[in-house]
């Protein structure tokens, strides 16, 4: 599927709304729910949509309505998603911090994945606590695009230190407390290879936790925002799935369902970030040329804390064209667009449509990680609008 939506559509948006824009696709976002709904799973599955990755209400109510559920990761997360009228009962929490209200959230039936042994005595300390919970487990290893993006392994704070999993077992064997779900989750990726070592090292875990009936090993599941990046076919990846969780059934006569939470795979191609060229300034003759929108890490911070990439395109008819670095307006070195890839402490350039000051500029594939994810209210400029076509 070709996820951009036409050049002259994004005009005359720019041109209706005015810039900085967020837009979101709603062809782009029923798709890819309609390929994670699709994924045939031998033992019971359950979709999940990864809120923070944007928290838009179109998004929230279109995922909700076509039945997918959602993974918070705040108990505030929690509080939105409802009050935008998902129930409670299709929301699993799995916070970095522990729940503000958690006695409230169990008592409406929100799913509880405690993350540390201090998370789960609390959850053993509230009266009205069920008699199962979830557990995150940090597996001792991770992946990732860059290290700030994986989620597992000795430097990542994600989840119970896998060593620490008798003492949580113990816990809750003494307050009569059931773990029937395994939350996992290592970082990104795309290659099936890769998944297929996740989930063999996922259910090799699942084999020490007798009461597990559903395992969830998260999200990261990639995206090709631009040249040379691998995309997720989540088709393969679901096999391979499939044919994993079938020969432990065979194994062990247990069957686990499985839950999947993406949050990037599911909307990143669906949202552009369109701006304007506010400035054009060069270092000299030999030195670098530098547009500089009206947007910027206020917007869109995953440049400038990633390296990651985007691809840019200049909306104008000009048959010439220019190498550029491409900068925010905010007042900060590290407000870069083009940074090298996976490294944002470099800068790159690109080879664009010769542009003027006025231009409109595209950036596609900000549907994740953009609008709800970025240094909003830095150097007082207000944040993009954004709206759903």
């Amino acid at each position: 599927m070709n996820h951009k939506l036409p050049k002259e559509k994004l005009l005359e948006l720019a041109a209706q709304h005015g810039t900085p824009l967020y837009i979101n696709s709603l062809a782009s976002l029923n798709e890819q729910a309609d390929i994670l709904l699709g994924l045939n799973l031998p033992f019971g599955y359950m979709p999940r949509y990864a809120a923070k990755a944007n928290m838009n209400p179109d998004i929230i109510g279109l995922f909700n309505q076509k039945g997918i559920q959602f993974d918070a990761s705040s108990s505030y997360e929690v509080m939105e998603l409802m009050k935008m009228g998902v129930e409670a009962e299709k929301i699993s929490l799995s916070s970095q911090q522990p729940a503000h209200n958690l006695e409230e959230l169990l008592e409406l039936g929100v799913l509880f994945v405690a993350t540390s042994m201090h998370q789960l005595g609390l959850f053993m300390a509230a009266e009205n606590h069920p008699g199962k919970v979830g557990l995150r487990i940090n597996p001792g290893v991770g992946a990732g695009g860059t290290n700030r993006t994986t989620t597992g392994g000795e430097n990542s704070s994600f989840g119970l230190w896998h060593e620490y999993l008798n003492d949580a077992l113990a816990l809750c064997d003494k307050n009569n407390v059931a773990v029937d779900r395994l939350h996992i989750h290592y970082g990104s990726g795309a290659n099936p290879d890769i998944w297929e070592k996740v989930i063999k090292s996922s259910l090799n875990i699942v084999k020490d936790m007798p009461g597990v009936t559903s395992l969830d090993i998260g999200g990261g599941f990639k995206v090709c925002r631009y040249e040379g990046e691998q995309e997720a076919d989540m088709g393969t990846i679901g096999a391979v799935f499939s044919a994993e969780l079938e020969a432990f059934a065979a194994e062990t006569g247990r069957k686990i369902s499985l839950e999947l939470e993406p949050g990037t795979w599911l909307v990143a191609h669906a949202g552009t970030l369109v701006a304007q060229v506010a400035d054009i300034v060069d270092t000299g003759p030999h030195g670098r040329t530098f547009l500089r929108l009206n947007t910027g890490m206020n917007d869109l911070i995953r440049p400038t804390m990633y390296g990651a990439q985007h691809q840019i395109e200049v909306l104008n008819n000009s048959e010439e064209t220019k190498s550029y670095v491409v900068v925010g307006h905010n007042c900060e070195s590290g407000d870069i667009l083009t940074p090298a890839p996976g490294n944002p402490e470099e800068i790159a350039e690109r080879v664009l449509h010769k542009a003027t000051i006025g231009d409109v500029v595209a950036i596609y594939d900000t549907g994740a990680y953009g609008r709800y994810f970025a240094v909003a209210g830095y150097n007082s400029f207000p944040s993009a609008k954004e709206i759903t076509v």
